[in-house]
């Protein structure tokens, strides 16, 4: 349920939005949200309302309210599913926090949170120079992840793994590690590997870029199962995610089309099982059940 705030009341919403969506790096998942804060920060009174821009069309994730004579600082889990955030900042002399920060706190699927208070240090009402930031990581710490067979997540085309576990291109940190790269033609049919629901979706992406890691998974689904692990599905086609946030899926069901969008030099589906250990992103290896039986991926180099 949304936070009903007074009249009295004057919120201030953070106006810059950095979002981390890596598919060589913590995999198309970690978000940041930062208050930049400068000197001359103005006013409440002299600022309108301004949400920052959400990839995931959740609006923001961090919001300032101005209560006499207080700052209240709320954080919203802007997933379809649990997730992690951590909300820090450098020492400054201009404000107090309380409690202070950094605080890390689990938050259900859109939940929103007061988390601390931030106290100017004179009665100008500003903040210039906070630098407050908000990490943001799928998934709940505390799951423990299960045994589970998965299903090949397409059909109709053969299996060719172009990268597999601790491949040297893309699958050489921990978000990536247990990955496989499926290649395929661009448009096959992107299908779930096991029971879950989505709780996050990026379908903007409309190109490649195989030369900057940065440009990350592309078009993606993320599908929450029971036990809190987490599939990914990325390098989606433009246009090609056909599910939505919070959205129930079953084994088979169609989440979209493969495609080459990202940090991708061909049309391929990324595909990984992953979890949250404490603010990092990592995989896990998975059993896979294919036409002919239990796939047999190669274990990675130690």
């Amino acid at each position: 349920m949304p936070h009903l705030v007074p009249r009295t009341a004057l919120p201030v919403f953070i106006t810059a939005l950095v979002l981390v969506l890596a598919c060589a790096r913590p995999a198309h998942a970690q978000q940041r949200w930062h208050w930049p804060g400068a000197a001359a920060t103005p006013s409440p009174q002299s600022l309108a309302p301004q949400s920052a821009p959400a990839a995931i069309g959740t609006g923001a994730a961090l919001q300032l309210e101005w209560q006499a004579p207080v700052y209240l600082a709320w954080v919203t889990n802007p997933l379809a599913g649990p997730a992690q955030l951590r909300l820090s900042a450098p020492a400054s002399e201009d404000y107090r926090a309380v409690p202070q920060l950094p605080l890390t706190l689990a938050l259900a699927a859109h939940e929103r949170r007061l988390v601390t208070r931030l106290y100017p240090a004179s009665n100008q009402r500003t903040l210039g120079g906070l630098g407050l930031t908000l990490d943001v990581v799928p998934g709940d710490p505390r799951a423990t992840p299960q045994p589970a067979p998965y299903q090949l997540p397409f059909r109709g085309v053969p299996v060719q793994v172009a990268q597999g576990f601790g491949g040297h291109f893309s699958h050489a940190d921990p978000p990536n590690w247990y990955a496989v790269d499926f290649a395929m033609p661009q448009g096959t049919p992107v299908l779930a590997a096991r029971d879950g629901v989505v709780m996050q979706v990026q379908r903007d992406v409309v190109d490649n870029n195989p030369n900057d890691p940065a440009a990350g998974g592309g078009n993606f689904v993320r599908v929450l199962h029971a036990d809190g692990s987490m599939a990914i599905y990325a390098h989606l086609a433009p246009d090609g995610v056909a599910v939505r946030p919070n959205q129930a899926v079953r084994t088979g069901e169609r989440l979209g089309a493969s495609g080459n969008t990202g940090f991708s030099t061909a049309p391929h589906l990324h595909f990984a099982i992953q979890r949250n250990a404490d603010m990092r992103l990592v995989s896990i290896p998975f059993r896979m059940l294919g036409p002919q039986g239990e796939l047999q991926f190669p274990s990675p180099a130690p």
